[in-house]
């Protein structure tokens, strides 16, 4: 999925940081609970899953949800699974939602999906949503499911990186079919939860031994900027807004200059993990002095940092940036 923010070109660089912190604390991973408390599309917890004891996920936006409900949660085979992708790939077109709202034939002229793969989108998500009310699939094939084909909406998804705006003509991938193919699912021996919460209301009733922070680096909003993946997740009643179909989101501290200080001071002061970690680039509200101050009140602080490309959205966007690991080590 092409996400913001993502920590897979640096999931090396994650991962040997965070064991050799590990190691010079004299802890083993494996007997480790860790938690991801913004976890987007759970590729760090998927990156720790069969290493720790257990992960526990968390995020507010629930096309992130839905994600580690299957990529974090789901660690049993799956039997149907090609069963049901393959019934879904061959029901007729639906006119719904999407359709509606976010392709032209909908009549809102926005583009953000060829009129075809909108009608497949909508005639999948009913489906999906027909067999979970009668029962006719189990909670994990139902997020299985939904992971599923969000990432295929996403692949075929008009738009330049994310759902801010459409563009004015379908592009190549956007003119492609969406075709649902299985979400790969990582087995796992021990049990994974994922959570759907603030995590200010969560943080002081979650245990855990280590706590991942990757939160809102800028004012980007997420439930802007993705916002029709949480409509393709949710698919419930609502009134798109303006020109990009806008629908109503919560707004997050994180993303406010006034408030991202207090928010990470608010973690550090009610977690119980000894070892945290906050992932922050060089174009954060936050620099690196304030967190440095911050996170010295609480414990032994030290730095780790990754140059790295990313994608460009725009001409004026820098291509190289560089990816800091805030370590906070507790008592």
């Amino acid at each position: 999925m092409n996400y913001i923010g993502s920590k897979y070109k640096l999931s090396s660089f994650l991962f040997g940081s965070i064991q050799e912190v590990l190691w010079g604390g004299g802890v083993h991973l494996a007997d480790c609970i860790f938690a991801d408390l913004f976890s987007g599309t759970a590729a760090v917890g998927r990156l720790f899953k069969n290493h720790a004891k257990q992960v526990l996920s968390n995020d507010k936006e629930f096309y992130s949800f839905v994600l580690a409900k299957h990529y974090i949660e789901n660690t049993k085979p799956l039997k149907r699974a090609q069963t049901l992708i393959d019934a879904l790939n061959n029901l007729p077109p639906l006119a719904g939602k999407i359709y509606q709202h976010y392709a032209l034939g909908g009549g809102e002229g926005r583009l953000y999906f060829s009129d075809s793969n909108a009608l497949k989108i909508d005639a999948m998500r009913t489906q999906i949503d027909k067999w979970h009310t009668q029962g006719e699939t189990s909670l994990a094939e139902h997020y299985f499911l939904l992971t599923s084909l969000l990432e295929a909406a996403d692949k075929v998804a008009n738009t330049a990186c994310v759902y801010g705006a459409f563009l004015k003509k379908l592009k190549k991938s956007a003119q492609q079919e969406l075709l649902l193919t299985p979400a790969p699912l990582e087995l796992s021996p021990n049990p994974h939860h994922a959570y759907h919460t603030d995590a200010k209301e969560l943080i002081p009733r979650l245990k855990t031994d280590i706590l991942y922070l990757d939160p809102p680096y800028n004012q980007r909003e997420y439930g802007a900027n993705y916002h029709i993946l949480n409509s393709i997740a949710l698919y419930d009643d609502f009134t798109p807004k303006g020109k990009t179909g806008l629908r109503a989101y919560e707004k997050s501290a994180w993303c406010k200059k006034n408030l991202v200080y207090q928010s990470l001071e608010h973690i550090l002061k009610h977690t119980s993990a000894r070892f945290v970690f906050l992932s922050y680039n060089d174009e954060g509200l936050l620099g690196l002095e304030e967190i440095k101050t911050l996170f010295s009140q609480y414990g032994n602080y030290s730095l780790k940092s990754q140059a790295y490309s990313r994608f460009a959205s725009t001409p004026n966007t820098k291509e190289h940036t560089t990816e800091y690991l805030h370590v906070l080590l507790r008592g």
